[in-house]
């Protein structure tokens, strides 16, 4: 076996329930960097100008590392690190201004720079400060703005880690981050041709390790260890029951996202409009065909060209006007997923093109949801959403009253009579 490494990237990227196919390639994964960078930058503002409180509870770092931890298994726990301890009153920067400051500065120096070297140098600093309890799961955050640069932590990511290499890294240290991160640069640099220039790739595979879903080969070139090594590898194949129930749930999660979006679209196309369906699930099988079937192949040259493009091309489904082009309506629908990434694609929608004050945002959403979506559009973070008209639409009236109104409705008035508003406007 002359690259046991290569023989293991290859058999986990054919793996169906690996982290590589359940999360790096999870089509909503990319759809939520841009609202986590945001977040970040918020949570930056919320600081400089005084407003990010005492709490995390409630606060901006509260929403985005919510979302962080809603990315699947990968990022479980994200929110761990960041809950305030009240016996050891850690981590230290919602009572101790100077460190909040501090921590702010890391997330803006590395918002704003491009180059590996300056993260470094910044996460220099505020090792050098030994604020407590705040350690490299803030790593977790610079992944979503350099995911090129700079790879996720966990605790499985570094057993997974130390088992590959024979390294001894340890949590909490940010040294021991920093040396991680170059080991792990040169192993993907090594087998960059089977994994990502997305450091998220290869932290996927260390996360399976040290979860025990696959073992590391072993390095002494032992033929028996080797040979009892491929076993343990092909013995992967065989997922317990409970495994198989976790992974039928999340596709089947997936396939009601879908469902949703081809009902939208149905019923954008019945009641006369143009639909534009999510650049990343065009090509997503539904019924006898594909889901963007009948819909547009790009967006107008006045949505294209407005600041947030790129995050208003992974909107759900948009309803434009046949003649002019101008988006009607825009629809994110939250099946599981992190209903603040769905609303910050809306605001981008809403501020790029200057929607009229009749037109609607929904966020669409399981019945049991409600509570969710209203809990979300109180942030702080979303306070001008008062001016824009967002609306929730349960999927039972969706469901229930889709056919009818594809049938005798006309524009966008059965569509609200059926949903409930959650903004300014009612």
């Amino acid at each position: 076996m002359t690259d046991p490494i290569g023989t293991l990237i290859l058999r986990w990227k054919d793996d169906p329930h690996g982290t590589y196919s359940t999360w790096f390639l999870w089509t909503e994964r990319l759809k939520n960097f841009r609202s986590i960078r945001r977040g970040i930058g918020q949570v930056v503002n919320d600081i400089e100008a005084g407003s990010f409180g005492n709490a995390y509870r409630g606060s901006s770092l509260e929403t985005v590392v919510g979302s962080v931890a809603e990315q699947r298994q990968i990022f479980k726990g994200a929110d761990h690190a960041f809950l305030w301890k009240p016996k050891l009153r850690i981590p230290d920067i919602y009572e101790n201004a100077a460190n909040q400051r501090a921590f702010a500065q890391l997330l803006h120096t590395c918002n704003c720079c491009n180059s590996g070297e300056q993260i470094i140098e910044a996460i220099r600093r505020i090792d050098a400060l030994g604020i407590r309890g705040l350690g490299p799961a803030v790593a977790n955050l610079l992944y979503f703005i350099h995911p090129t640069l700079m790879p996720p932590f966990n605790t499985a990511i570094v057993k997974g880690y130390n088992a590959l290499t024979g390294a001894k890294v340890k949590l909490g240290r940010w040294d021991h981050y920093l040396a991680m991160r170059e080991g792990i640069v040169g192993l993907n640099t090594t087998h960059r041709k089977l994994l990502s220039n997305d450091l998220g790739a290869i932290a996927g595979l260390l996360f399976d390790i040290g979860s025990e879903r696959y073992s590391a080969p072993p390095r002494d070139g032992d033929l028996e260890a080797e040979l009892a090594w491929q076993n343990d590898l092909a013995r992967v194949r065989e997922e317990t029951a409970a495994q198989q129930k976790v992974f039928a749930s999340v596709e089947d999660n997936d396939q009601t996202h879908t469902q949703v979006q081809g009902w939208l679209r149905d019923l954008g196309i019945a009641l006369g409009f143009a639909v534009w369906i999510a650049a990343n699930d065009r090509s997503r099988p539904y019924e006898n065909g594909q889901l963007s079937d009948g819909c547009l192949t790009s967006l107008p040259d006045t949505m294209t060209n407005s600041p947030g493009a790129d995050a208003v091309r992974l909107i759900d489904v948009i309803w434009l006007e046949e003649k002019s082009g101008h988006a009607v309506a825009a629809f994110e629908v939250e099946h599981t997923t992190s209903i603040y990434s769905g609303i910050v694609r809306l605001l981008d929608l809403a501020y790029g093109s200057e929607l009229k004050p009749c037109e609607g945002l929904f966020l669409v959403a399981p019945d049991s949801r409600e509570n969710d979506v209203r809990q979300q559009i109180r942030r702080p973070a979303f306070s001008k959403i008062e001016e824009l008209n967002f609306r929730y639409l349960p999927y039972g009236e969706l469901r229930n009253q889709r056919d009818v109104i594809a049938r005798f409705g006309s524009g966008l008035k059965p569509v609200f009579a059926i949903s409930r508003a959650i903004g300014g406007q009612s």
